[in-house]
């Protein structure tokens, strides 16, 4: 199955650059899909017109965003050099606290 995501540039252009190898989301519905062997098709974010293809090679379910970056080395989700604290920060730009809780956190473990 191919899923379809956007990405800012700057985690599209570390994916590219094979230094980015674990994609997090929030575990809802839509990412609850994602079955290992699947694609994704990663677009560059504002013109979307730019695209990186990957292959699911893991999945890697946490109940917290918190407990998934003191688990995992930092640089492998594109947070070299930031703190937990930071790392979460940057995270509920996109997800509130309440979403988390609701459907925990996810790790794509992807290879292009």
């Amino acid at each position: 199955m191919l899923h379809e995501m956007k990405l800012r540039p700057v985690y599209f252009d570390l994916i590219q650059a094979g230094e980015k190898t674990i994609e997090i989301r929030l575990n809802d519905e839509k990412r609850q899909e994602i079955k290992i062997g699947d694609m994704i098709r990663f677009q560059k974010e504002p013109e979307l017109q730019e695209t990186l293809d990957a292959e699911v090679i893991g999945l890697l379910r946490y109940k917290k965003f918190e407990d998934m970056y003191n688990d995992l080395p930092h640089k492998t989700m594109g947070f070299e050099g930031k703190t937990t604290e930071e790392m979460v920060n940057i995270t509920y730009e996109f997800y509130t606290p309440e979403r988390e809780q609701n459907y925990g956190a996810l790790g794509i473990k992807i290879r292009i």
